[in-house]
């Protein structure tokens, strides 16, 4: 088996169902003593993305309306409509 130029990789089937890695599992690398290992992340964790999100949540200040901030956008009204 050999690592791709991307350090992509193939897990042989019969390992993956073997440990139950199914599409879409989240896995982690650990590295101990030169060797490494893969493990499935804990169940419960948020997800990278799930983190991202809530890092962002009320992070937000707007206090426009959403067809005031779609009229600014247009710009002003000519009355050629």
């Amino acid at each position: 088996m050999r690592i791709t130029t991307k350090g992509q990789v193939t897990i042989p089937k019969d390992v993956r169902e073997g440990a139950g890695l199914m599409a879409g599992t989240d896995v982690e690398f650990v590295t101990e003593d030169g060797a490494v290992r893969l493990n499935r992340s804990h169940a419960g964790q948020p997800t990278r993305g799930q983190k991202l999100v809530e890092s962002q949540r009320g992070a937000g200040d707007f206090r426009m309306t959403t067809e005031e901030i779609v009229a600014q956008m247009r710009g002003p009204r000519t009355g050629e409509d």
